[in-house]
């Protein structure tokens, strides 16, 4: 079997992680191709290092760009680099530009498609991710579902039940072995001055937020007045994209502490020791689910529905009103759940299933 983990993005690498690392692990032959969606790629050489895996074979550098011209860019340079090295199977992971263009690219060349994380639906055609997921999904040999909704969503859309593969997310595995190496590394609560569950983090970066001004005023007024009535830090790792919108919409921080954005092991940390944490983010949704820390979503929807019926989140939408209600209500329920994601061996379920299934 010769495999292809295709990555592009950051929360990519993240949840390829698991994959990767049981890929070294039974010395199986693979390569990673790595299309700089979002970063240029010697920033994500850090990356790779910080995680400790293996670095990828190809990367594309495509960069930024509209969706069409983006998507056409990675279509063509995975063609070329799949023609060449002829693997069996292609896996991409979650709803990117990098995971549409892959599976498509693969399917047209007759290679197989393997979609980990498969089956997530918001419901909501506006977002680009939602399309690239569905297409993804309908186009992919091999579906991975995190959880049982999930394989229940593919099924009611006609997919086969002999493609779909109930395996957990592996970002369970990521969160547990990567928190073990952030512990090792560092103290990112030392650096900032601050104090276990005496802080909200937030993250907003969504296209859908921050490039519109009255849903990301919405936003830091709501957080602006959770800074004031609960009287600890309130801190922001900034995309560029969100500090590019911060200044062009004027809005002002007051009580909101500014940072850089921080490398995942860092963020994992402020992560696990954080009072509350809002986010735009589908990835931090499943993240403080697994390591135990409330969560209010910055959105509308969620792909992520799990995380609300265990009681992990609680969707706020970007009224200032109603972000403070949710933080009032998440703060007082239950903190414990059990965790919907599966047990951390969603990687070694997938590996296996490949390998008996590419002869």
């Amino acid at each position: 079997m010769k495999l292809s983990i295709i990555v592009g993005t950051r929360p990519e690498i993240i949840k390829m992680s698991p994959i990767i690392r049981e890929c070294e692990q039974l010395n199986l032959n693979y390569f990673i191709l790595h299309t700089g969606q979002h970063y240029n790629y010697n920033m994500d050489k850090v990356f790779f290092e910080q995680l400790e895996l293996a670095k990828p074979l190809y990367n594309l550098d495509v960069g930024s760009g509209f969706h069409g011209e983006q998507t056409g860019k990675i279509l063509i340079g995975i063609e070329k680099i799949m023609m060449k090295e002829k693997p069996d199977i292609v896996l991409v992971e979650g709803d990117t530009n990098t995971v549409l263009a892959g599976s498509l690219a693969a399917t047209k060349l007759h290679i197989k498609v393997g979609h980990v994380e498969a089956g997530l639906r918001s419901y909501d055609r506006s977002m680009p991710e939602e399309m690239n997921r569905v297409l993804t999904d309908h186009c992919s040999d091999y579906l991975f579902v995190p959880t049982k909704k999930s394989r229940q969503i593919l099924l009611s859309e006609g997919i086969s039940d002999k493609k779909i593969f109930l395996t957990g997310n592996t970002i369970v595995d990521a969160v547990f072995q990567n928190i073990q190496l952030a512990n090792k590394k560092g103290n990112i609560l030392t650096d900032l001055g601050i104090k276990k569950q005496k802080y909200f983090l937030v993250t907003a970066h969504r296209q859908e937020n921050v490039d519109n001004h009255d849903r990301f005023k919405g936003i830091i007024q709501g957080i602006r007045r959770i800074h004031e009535e609960y009287d600890l830090p309130v801190i922001y790792p900034v995309h560029p994209r969100a500090s590019k919108k911060l200044k062009e919409f004027d809005l002002k921080t007051d009580g909101i502490t500014l940072i850089e954005p921080q490398n995942y092991l860092s963020f994992l940390q402020l992560e696990q020791n954080a009072k509350i944490v809002l986010t735009d983010s589908g990835g931090v949704q499943e993240e403080t689910c697994i390591l135990g820390t409330p969560c209010v979503t910055l959105r509308d929807n969620t792909e992520r529905p799990e995380t609300i019926e265990v009681g992990s989140n609680i969707i706020a939408g970007t009224n200032p009103k109603k972000i403070v209600e949710c933080v009032s209500i998440i703060n007082i329920k239950n903190k414990k759940w059990i965790n919907p994601f599966g047990k951390g061996n969603a990687a070694k379920k997938i590996i296996n299933i490949l390998k008996e299934l590419i002869v």
